[in-house]
This record gives C-alpha cells, structure tokens and sequence, in this order.
C-alpha cells in the first residue's frame, strides 16, 4: 500500500483508481471506487445515476462474493474438522440438514458423494485444499454430520461465488482490477439495442445470476452459519476486543451523493443510543476526526496526523513492543481505536433503524436462541462468532441492494437516460478531497490533494489497519490485539482459537499479521512458491 501511495505523486488523479486496484489482488473493486469518490469529492463533482447504480451493482455483487470466500474458503475450516466427515452417517447428514433448510443438495446421496470425495483425498495422503488444517484438534466441537454439511457446502460455495463475481466482471469488462471506472461516472456505454454496449441482453442475464445467489444466500450460507453458532455457543462470550465501531453509508440512490441504501456512522463504547450518522459523501464529521499514528510502527517520526497530512516514509527496526513493532499505522476516530467491518456496519444500521438489518438480525438471532434453548441477545454480536452472524445479515442486506439498484438501473434505461459520465475539470491550484466505501472488510477512505491537475498526496485508510493496527498515540489497542485478551488456548503449539478469532475480521494484510514467541520456540514457517 505504501508503495503506491508514493508511486501516485506526480501522477493525473484520473488514473490514481488503476493503480490503487493494486493495493490488495482480493480487494481491487473497492480502492477503485474509494479513489474516484476521493477526487470527485475533491471537484465537488455530480455523478450521473446511471453510474451510481451500475457502481451499487459491481460492489454489491463484489460484497456478497467476498462474504461467501470468507466464511467458507477462509475460515469455515476453523470451525469444522474435514477428516471428521468421514465417520458421518449421510442420512443423519441429510436429517440435520434439512431441519435447517430445504436446499436442493441436502440429501443423503449429494452428501455421500461428497464423503468418498474426501475419503480418496484422504487415503492418497494429500489432502489438496484441506491440507494444514488443524483435525482432531481439542477445539473442534461439530459431531461428523454438521462437518459433512459443511464440507458439501464449502465445495457448491465455490461455484455460486463465481457466480456473484460474473456481474462484477460483465459490468466491470474483468475482475480482479475492473476497467470501466472513470473520475465522473462509468465508461460502460449504454444502448439496449447495441451488442457492443450495455443492452438488455446483459441486464436480462445478470438478473438471472442474481437469482442463483438468493438461494444460496437465504438456503445455505444463513443456515450453516446459524448451525455453527448454535453448536459452538460457548464461544459467544469470546473475541469482542474494541467496541468503538466505525462504518459509512454507501449505496448512493442520487448524483451528488446525499441520499443512501445503506446508512452508516460512529457508536462508542457499543452503546446504540449514542450512534452518530455520517451523512454525505465529504461530511466533515468523518474528514475531521480520522487520524493516523506511527508511534508504534515502522515509520519515521512519531506522530498522529489527518491522512490529508500523512506520510509513507519506512524505518524499520527489530521488533520492539515499547516502541515500534508492525508495517501497519493506527487509525482512530475521535482519538479512540475503532472496529470496522461487517459487525460495525448492521450495528450502525440497526441504530439508524434499517428496517431490512434488524429484521434479518432479529430471525438469524431467534434461530440461534431455538436451537440452543436460551435466548440470545444483541450484546452476543460483541464476539468473534457475532462478526460472522453479523457478515451473514450484511450478506443478505447486499443482495437486497443489488435487486433495489438492478431495477433502478432498467427502470432508468427505459425512460431514456442513457448518461454515464460527466467529464471532470481541474483548477489552478491546490483542492484536496476524500472518498470513502464500507467495503466488505469495513470502512476504506482515500485521502488526495491535488495541486494544479497533479497529485501532491495520496493516502488510503484501509479496512485491515483500523483492525490490525497496532497501539496508537495513547497505547490504546488496536482491535486484533483487543479481542485476543482472555481467549481460551487448548493446544498451545496449535493455536486455533488465535486464528478463529483474526480470521473473523476476514484481514487482508498476510504480511502485517505476526504471532510471536520471545520465551519459548519458534512457532510456524510459511513457505513461498
């Protein structure tokens, strides 16, 4: 990130969204349109609707293939034992199953293919994309059916995220690093008519994908996550760690900017009655209270400044937690660590009262609370299985979004408005602006100031710094560190419940995340190819 940072001095600020997509190869939609929203928030500049919408869609369909990996592909496996799915019985596996949803697959005979799936991996030795997982550990918990489940579900995961990442890539022309973005709108032309453009050929098959993913969504991701929550509720009391949380309205139903799908704002201390909005692409409630300190990273200097203000300027020495010991800055808001992410952005949401956010946390909640005869309350979401319930209820908000800007989009096609762009103009001068997107990992900024048409300075505040940044100017923790204290650890040399808990937050910083030892033995190798 620093890199880039530096590199796009100098540069045209309508190019800054190409190489920012660069940042991160998982994150690329998202600092795309977190650049362009910087530089028109800095020429105050009026986006068509048309763009608006077909942005709301990329990034929608990009939030729901994101959501779908990570619970999955990323961190499923900390919670269910692949090699334990063996000694399942499929038509228990079918039973289970289907008292949670009447998903087509959920038989005895899908589930049984599945089964000698995995026992031939097993018995060749090499387990493939189950390998290195932590089996048999003293933390797994499922009985083998609910991992058969699971495991059948990881494997069908892999095709409905394609799916969800197909609209991204007919809007976008490509994903990873989506082309059709312009400081001003889209470059998507638009003809209902033309095959070369935007017609309704396209829109009538990404309609199509849409409704492939409901099913998944509502008839397999909720259920299993609902499932895992109710057989693992003795981890409901772990992993809440800071409870200032931060997200961001995003899905812009107008051209300047005013009006959102999706509301979002500032909670400290967890308490919903203090929640402040963020109203507006450049409210100043946002602009003037994010900051970011170096006291404790690799950096030089020691300060806490406004990213308008930061700088990116490496000083690395040994690991030293009284000083210096982490790649990453550490953001606040008002002075405070803050959490973002999915958990940040339904509480926000709740507290605004978003009708859609509460009614799908109220059901994941009561199904939680039947299947564990207790009843559950909200303070449960302060956990590392609240953040996973709370991505599955943005998981379902987001397909809602996309539905609502998918009919938007025709409905303004077919009245004649075929406009996606308004050309910008640069002054003399120096102007300076940010733009801001609660993207799947939470709230991600990019800060520019523009002197006379020419980048003078870049900075983006990323979902995985205010998460894992390290002690800021007041020594206060940052969220990873918070949640760790008083986690229970059964195996000492196989730390699973180190990794539940992080791979919550869904990081997306592999190089800024370390596990030290200074007493004992060397933990763990990774191996590059």
């Amino acid at each position: 990130m620093g890199c880039i940072e530096t590199i796009l001095i100098g540069r045209d600020p309508r190019d800054a969204w190409l190489y920012t997509q660069r940042i991160c190869g998982v994150c690329t939609t998202v600092h795309a349109i977190a650049s362009v929203r910087a530089v028109e928030d800095a020429l105050n500049l009026e986006i068509p609707l048309n763009a608006q919408l077909i942005r709301n869609l990329i990034v929608a369909a990009h939030g729901i293939h994101d959501h779908v990996v990570h619970f999955y592909h990323l961190s499923a496996l900390d919670w269910v034992d692949v090699v334990s799915a063996l000694s399942a019985d499929p038509m228990a596996t079918e039973k289970l199953a289907q008292s949670l949803s009447d998903w087509p697959n959920n038989n005895a005979r899908h589930f049984a293919e599945v089964q000698a799936r995995i026992k031939k991996l097993v018995e060749s030795g090499q387990l493939g994309i189950f390998a290195h997982g932590y089996w048999g550990h003293k933390a797994m918990k499922l009985p083998p059916e609910a991992n058969l489940m699971a495991v059948a579900h990881y494997l069908e995961a892999m095709d409905y995220q394609r799916k969800s990442n197909q609209i991204t890539a007919i809007l976008g022309s490509k994903t990873p690093h989506i082309q059709n973005l312009a400081v001003g709108g889209v470059a998507n032309a638009i003809n209902p008519d033309d095959q070369s453009a935007l017609n309704m050929e396209r829109l009538a098959y990404i309609k199509t994908l849409m409704d492939e993913l409901e099913g998944f969504i509502r008839r397999v991701y909720l259920p299993d996550l609902i499932a895992i929550a109710a057989l693992y509720a003795d981890w409901l009391p772990y992993g809440a760690g800071v409870m200032n949380y931060l997200s961001v309205p995003d899905f812009p139903r107008d051209t300047k900017g005013t009006d959102f799908g999706m509301p979002g704002g500032y909670i400290p201390g967890a308490d919903l009655a203090q929640f402040q909005p963020i109203k507006h692409f450049g409210d100043p409630f946002f602009e003037q209270n994010v900051k970011e300190s170096i006291k404790h990273s690799w950096y030089k200097g020691d300060w806490t400044r406004s990213p308008y203000e930061g700088e990116t300027d490496p000083d690395y020495t040994d690991f030293n937690e009284d000083a210096a010991y982490s790649w990453v800055k550490s953001p606040s808001f008002l002075n405070e660590p803050a959490q973002v992410g999915p958990l940040a952005n339904v509480l926000a949401m709740v507290a605004a009262g978003h009708e859609g956010t509460i009614g799908y946390l109220n059901h994941a909640l009561e199904r939680v609370g039947a299947l564990t005869g207790s009843v559950i309350p909200m303070t449960a979401l302060h956990s590392t299985l609240g953040r996973h319930l709370a991505r599955c209820v943005r998981t379902q908000v987001l397909y809602d979004m996309m539905v609502e800007n998918y009919h938007a989009l025709v409905a303004n096609i077919a009245s004649g408005d075929t406009t996606s762009f308004n050309p910008p103009s640069f002054p003399k001068g120096e102007i300076m602006g940010y733009g801001f997107h609660e993207a799947p990992r939470g709230v991600l900024s990019h800060w520019v100031v523009i002197e006379n048409g020419k980048i003078k300075n870049y900075q983006a505040v990323v979902p995985s710094t205010w998460n894992a940044g390290p002690r800021n100017q007041n020594d206060a923790r940052g969220p990873y560190e918070a949640s760790l204290i008083d986690n229970p650890i059964l195996e000492e040399d196989r730390p699973l419940e180190v990794l539940r808990t992080v791979h919550s937050f869904d990081p997306c910083l592999a190089c800024a995340i370390h596990l030290h030892d200074n007493e004992r033995s060397h933990i763990v190798s990774v191996k590059t190819f």
